[in-house]
Parts: C-alpha cells; structure tokens; sequence
C-alpha cells in the first residue's frame, strides 16, 4: 500500500534515527552541555554508517618503548648470548680444528718439567790405582710448598690435615736436624706463593727413600753427586776440590776439569697440579755421560809419609809452613805435600794460605840450593874444575857492597868441592864472577827459573828471575848463591832432578792417563826433554854434592844409612809480602839418592822456623827419614859402598896444588 504524505510534512525516519534525533532534540529543549565537550554542531562528526556495517577502527597510536622496557632487555640479552655463543664456537673451532696440534703442545709445555741429570764425575787415582778422589750417589730434597700444605697422615684411628708443619717434622726426623728451620723456610716460600724450595741437600739414598715412603706432596727427588776425598788432608792442597756446583774449584779438580767433568743429562715428565710426577705421562731421559778417571803420578804412600813427616817437623820447629816434593829422575811426581792443610770435603772451614798447593804457587829465594847452577855452569863453562883452589877471606867487597858469610870464619883454602860442601857465598862469587852475566841466566833459564813447568796447574808461579840487563850492582853477585831471585819448590827439585838425569831436563809431569776404568791414555804433552850440561858435568857435580852429606859438610844428618847421598843445604833471608820485608829464615835440603843410580829426588823446604835456622840442621833429618822410607818402598837394595868425595880444603904452603 502507497502512504501519501502531507505537503510539508518530514520523511519517515527508522527507529534509530528517530531516537538519536529525538536525543538531540532533547539536549536542545532542556539539557545542559557538559563542559569541554563540544557540541554536536561543533565536532562536525561524519555520519555514521548504517548499523548492519561496522565503523572503521581507527589506527593505534604506537608504544614508546624504553631501554628498561622488558621487551627490549630480552632481545638485547639474546644478541649477547648470541655474539658470546658465537665466539665460543670460533675459538672452539679454532683450538680442535686449525690449531689443535699447536694448543696440544702448549697444553703438554705448561705440564712438563725438567731435572737435570748430573754426569757422574770421574775419580782420580795414584800411579797405583788408588783412589784420591771420587764421586758418591746423593740427593737433593726440593719442595713446592703450596702442595705440600695439603699433606695428610694418619694419625691413631683418623686421616689428619698436617700441612707444613707436619711435613717439616718428619722430614727432619729423618735427616736428624732440628725441624723449625725447614718450616720457616717452606712457609715463607708458601706466603710469597714459590713452587720450589730445597729442603736439603747431598743426603743419601737410604734417606731419601724414607722421605719418598712418607707420600708428601710437592716434595720431589733431585739426583745430584758428592765428592769424596779418602784420603784426607794428606792430599787435600793438591788435588783441590769442587765447588756447589760440582765443578772443579782448585788443584787437580780445576786442572783436569774438562776430563773429569763429563756431559750432564736430563730428565723431562710431567707434573701434576699437587706437584707430584705423572707415571702415565710423557717422560723422556737424556743419560748422562759420565767423565773420565784422572791418572796422577802420585804415589799415594809416599805422599801419605811425606805429609805426616812434613807436619812432624812444622810443629818441631815452630815454622810457619813446610813443603816436600819427591820426584824421579824423569820428573814425574811422586809426592806433593804442604803444611798447614785443609779437609777438601769442608772447604768453607780452610783459611786461605791453606787451600793452595805451595810447592806449586808459594815462590821463595831459595838461597845455597841455587849454588848448584853456578857450579854446574862453571864446570860446563871449563871455567874449573871441582878442585880447583879458591881462597877465601873473611870478607870481599863487591858492588860497594860488604859481604860475608853465614858463620863467620878467617881465610880459608878451600877447593870448588870444598866451596860448596861449605856453602861459601864468598867462594861462589869470587869464582861465578869468571862467568858473565848473560851466561849465569842462561843456565838458569835453562834449568827452569822464572818459568813454570808448563804443567798448567792452577795458580803456579814461575818464580821471579829478572832479566840479566836489569840485575843491579850486587844483585849481579847475590844471585849467585839464590838472593835476589826467587823460585817454587818444584822448580828446584827439577834443577836436582836434571843434575841426577845426567844433565838432561825432562819435563816435570803430574798426569800420568786419562781414561775409563783401567784404559789410560798418557795426555798430550808437546815439551821436550832439553839437555842442560853435559853427562860429564852433571856427574862432577854429583860427586861434588855427595861432599855435603860428608862428616865434614854442612849436612852430615841429611845422610840415609846404607845409600849414597847428592845433595845440598839452602838458608836463605826470607821475605815476607805481607809484612814488606825480610823475616825470619828459608831452610831447605833438596838431594838425590842412590848418587851413583838416582832413583829419587826428595826436597824438604820449613818457612820461618823458630827453632832452628841452618838447612842441614832442621831440614837434612826430614830429608834424611822421607829418602830412607822412599828408598825402601821403592825396594832398592842398601849397602852400596861410599864413594870417596873430592878434597874439600888445600894446603897453601903446598908446592902442589889440587
């Protein structure tokens, strides 16, 4: 059905319009508007739509979010984690797969430790295979304290924490020291945090396998050797002796230290956190290679007599300090003693004068023995003869210089025998003086003065020989009778040693091998034997110094019953470099028996004696008791028959001279 509308009248409306109309109207006729708000009028809204279709949403305004926000932290977090992941599987890859060899051989480097083996250090022995000197098994005690303060035992029915101090205790039980020191000591180097401390040092084997049974960690073995000297201070100045090290400090130890030294070795394994060693790890050694034996020259029971009558007569006469060589004739040494000596196993105990060998570094002027060069020169010279007349005054002036000699005397006619059987400084210069100058330090050059022996042993002295152009006025003369010149103890056996070879000088030796076990191979030794004076001269001469030991020489308690004896007497001034001047007296006797077959040289030298003064009188009878124990040893057969000696005096008013 059409409805028609009225002329004027408003258009149907639907429900909904009619009531939102009708509000509005009603807002119109009555109701205030609510301040702020706009009228309808006023927010121009657009119509809304229909109701069968949805308003269009507006859009969202978007969120601040700040650094604090939730959301944000968890993100940042996963980026980190994500980077930190990231970096551990590169360097994962790194280490297993593009350097995992080199990160392997760090990893072994900083567990691995290393000790070093000592080479065992070669013995010295006599001519006869005795030992001298040899090497002992000993161990040193090391410790890491900040191990070792987790050391537990048992103590009664429990496992106790004992720590350092524990460890301290038994160890020193077992060493038999006093346990405080050991705890102070590992206790300092636990507070600055120090891995390695020696507990002791050079105790046996025996020792340490009770420290080992004990099972405290950090302390670890080192081996290392010690050195034994049997026999004691009979040897000790010679053969010398070796430092903390092991390595050869003096005397022999020092001179053959190349040979006896050896090449160490090492010991590489690996080390546990606790400081204990790793059984399965990896350990590798490197032996040691040990040194050779030294051979000496040496007779061990000559020299063991030398020493105990060297000292005897020292602390008879009061002297400051003795010295005794025993040599042959081809100079090798047999006996090397001074005193004082010293204990080489206890050298921080020795005084200095003590620790060298002074037959080798103490030079002296030897005084009469030196006449010897003289009257050998004069006989090889042609210059005279053993008895040729010399008159001699009581006084001669030489130089500006009055000189005399040691007992005073009136003219004496003495033959050149008789010059030296009595020791003349007078007789030797009045017939020396036949000899120039440049010819007397010829011979004694060539007997050996102002040089060493070329031995190379440590600290010798060659003596003070000055050259002839620079001798003074009376030293010209002096020297003539050993003032004014100064020479060892083995310098003047040697010159003893070349008359009884028949003039020919060998070079003194002290080496006779080097080797293992009993394989000894003589050292290469590029001295020659020199000839000095004729086998005719020295035969003279020995006849000459058999007149010494006579009843009517110098020193008559210098002869060896049943032997014939060559020999002189020396008593010299003796200057003291400490002090800057002379001081006391130099007594010696140096000779050589059998005279006619020479089998040995003895020299027998007291520094300062205060009881006593002339060389024959203190010096001779050691002299005397050392030949005869030698001999004997060396089994040569007594009774020889006793030569007849040159005439020592002549008779002025004789028509016929000697």
């Amino acid at each position: 059905m059409t409805t028609s509308r009225r002329p004027g009248a408003q258009p149907p409306r639907s429900s909904g319009a009619t009531r939102e109309a009708a509000k509005g109207r009603g807002r119109q006729r009555g109701t205030a508007q609510r301040p702020g708000r706009p009228s309808a009028a006023q927010s121009q809204r657009p119509p809304r739509p229909k109701a069968d279709t949805p308003p269009p949403r507006q859009p969202r305004r978007p969120v601040s979010l700040g650094v604090g926000h939730p959301r944000r932290r968890a993100r940042g977090i996963m980026v980190v984690t994500l980077i930190v992941f990231s970096l551990f599987a590169a360097q994962l890859l790194r280490i297993q797969g593009l350097n995992a060899k080199g990160m392997a051989s760090k990893a072994l480097d900083s567990r691995l430790r290393s000790t070093v083996i000592p080479a065992q250090r070669g013995s010295i022995v006599d001519s006869n295979g005795v030992v001298l000197a040899s090497s002992v098994d000993r161990v040193d005690v090391t410790d890491d304290p900040t191990a070792t303060v987790t050391y537990r035992k048992q103590i009664k029915d429990q496992v106790v924490q004992v720590g350092l101090a524990g460890a301290a205790t038994d160890i020193a039980d077992i060493l038999g020291v006093q346990p405080q020191p050991l705890l102070a000591a590992m206790q300092a180097a636990d507070k600055r945090k120090s891995r390695f401390l020696y507990l002791a040092k050079s105790i046996t084997p025996q020792q340490w396998k009770q420290i080992a049974a004990l099972g405290i960690p950090g302390v670890i073995p080192v081996a290392s050797t010690q050195r034994n000297y049997p026999q004691g201070t009979a040897l000790a100045p010679l053969l010398g002796w070796v430092n903390g090290s092991g390595q050869g400090a003096g005397g022999v130890e020092l001179m053959e230290q190349t040979a006896l030294n050896g090449t160490p070795g090492k010991h590489v394994y690996e080390q546990a956190p606790d400081g204990t060693a790793i059984a399965t790890g990896d350990n590798q050694d490197t032996p040691a290679v040990n040194g050779d034996n030294v051979k000496l020259t040496i007779d061990n029971d000559l020299q063991w007599y030398a020493q105990n009558a060297l000292t005897a007569a020292v602390k008879q006469t009061d002297s400051l300090s003795g010295e005794v060589v025993i040599m042959d004739t081809q100079q090798n040494l047999k006996a090397v003693a001074s005193y004082p000596s010293f204990d080489n196993s206890d050298v921080a105990a020795a005084r200095p004068n003590e620790l060298l060998s002074a037959p080798f570094t103490q030079a002296y002027e030897p005084g009469s023995t030196s006449k010897i060069i003289t009257m050998s020169a004069l006989l090889n010279e042609g210059k005279a003869t053993p008895t040729t007349p010399v008159v001699v005054p009581p006084r001669l002036m030489r130089a500006g210089t009055s000189f005399h000699d040691a007992e005073p005397h009136g003219t004496e006619y003495l033959t050149l025998s008789g010059v030296l059987a009595q020791s003349s400084n007078i007789g030797t210069m009045i017939e020396g003086g036949k000899l120039p100058a440049a010819t007397l330090y010829k011979y004694m050059r060539a007997f050996g003065l102002g040089q060493t022996t070329g031995l190379g042993y440590p600290g010798e002295s060659s003596g003070v020989l000055a050259p002839y152009k620079d001798w003074n006025a009376t030293q010209r003369f002096t020297v003539m009778f050993g003032q004014g010149l100064a020479s060892t103890a083995v310098q003047e056996a040697s010159v003893f040693a070349t008359v009884a070879n028949g003039g020919v000088k060998e070079p003194v030796k002290l080496i006779a091998g080097i080797g293992q076990g009993n394989d000894y191979k003589a050292p290469v030794d590029h001295r020659k034997a020199t000839r000095v004076i004729s086998a005719s001269t020295a035969s003279l001469m020995t006849k000459m110094m058999e007149g010494i030991v006579s009843k009517t020489g110098t020193a008559p308690m210098a002869a060896v019953p049943g032997y014939a004896v060559a020999g002189k007497t020396g008593t010299a001034n003796r200057y003291d470099a400490a002090v800057g001047h002379y001081d006391g007296v130099t007594a010696s006797f140096i000779g050589f028996a059998p005279a006619d077959h020479p089998r040995y040289i003895v020299s027998v030298v007291l520094q300062r004696p205060e009881n006593g003064t002339f060389g024959g009188n203190i010096a001779g009878p050691v002299f005397a008791k050392i030949m005869s124990y030698a001999l004997q040893h060396g089994r040569v057969p007594a009774g020889q028959k006793q030569p007849a000696p040159y005439p020592l005096t002549w008779d002025p008013s004789s028509t016929r001279k000697p």
